[in-house]
């Protein structure tokens, strides 16, 4: 992924966490731990970002334990989530594919994925990988469901779908996704025939806007900067910054 398609999907999540109060992002999440730090430029210092498993990106002390504790007090506003697999329900897989529990494939498991899923008002549900391996009719294993029974308390559940050839919105009534955008250089036939469940979307659907040169500048100055005492590969080679910058 280019330098430029790494900017499209920071920015449009970012756009996704305007006005809000906390953001958290799980360790490995380079793209949306970037876009917390951008909507926290652009807000003037708000949302505040903790990011996991860090020292300097985090004022959390306890790590997942406390992470848990203000998504239960309703102190988390926004996390990120992802998956082996993602269906057009919103359910995530992150234990393996095939047949459960003789999986041919395993991954680290769904830790606490299930009980954020639950509690957090806003999950963005992010995979660069949009194909019909990733994206499939029905996941192999729930890990997390994307949306639960009526009398069910749920505070929290999906939000959007970001990968990278499109975004999608949650419709949380009807329990399944519309298109909300295209990304440049992607068209509807090619995002349906790479999309293993079905989807709304309008006849023209509009396209993912292009990052302007203020958020460029956010991206390859301060961020950049700040993410590479994460992130320092990544923020060297997608953002320009460096510790030493």
């Amino acid at each position: 992924m280019s330098p430029q398609q790494t900017a499209l999907l920071i920015d449009v999540i970012a756009g996704m966490l305007g006005g809000l109060g906390r953001v958290a992002v799980g360790a490995s999440s380079p793209i949306p731990a970037a876009a917390a730090m951008l909507a926290r430029e652009r807000g003037g210092g708000r949302p505040t970002v903790s990011l996991l498993g860090t020292q300097a990106g985090s004022d959390m002390t306890d790590g997942g334990r406390e992470l848990f504790d203000r998504a239960g007090q309703g102190r988390i506003d926004a996390f990120f989530l992802g998956g082996v697999q993602i269906d057009g329900g919103a359910n995530i897989n992150l234990i393996g594919t095939g047949p459960h529990p003789a999986a041919s494939k395993r991954f680290p498991g769904s830790y606490g994925s299930a009980y954020l899923y639950f509690v957090v008002p806003r999950v963005i549900l992010f995979r660069v990988e949009h194909t019909p391996r990733t994206l499939v009719e029905s996941v192999d294993f729930i890990s997390a469901p994307g949306t639960s029974p009526p009398e069910v308390y749920r505070p929290g559940g999906p939000y959007a779908l970001v990968t990278g050839r499109c975004v999608f919105r949650f419709d949380a009534a009807r329990g399944r996704f519309r298109l909300a955008s295209l990304h440049p250089g992607h068209d509807l036939g090619e995002v349906r025939a790479a999309t293993g469940f079905d989807f709304d979307c309008d006849e023209d659907p509009p396209t993912t806007p292009v990052p302007g040169a203020e958020t460029m500048a956010l991206l390859r100055g301060p961020i950049g900067r700040a993410l590479a005492e994460v992130y320092p590969r990544f923020a060297a080679t997608f953002l320009g910054g460096s510790r030493e910058a």
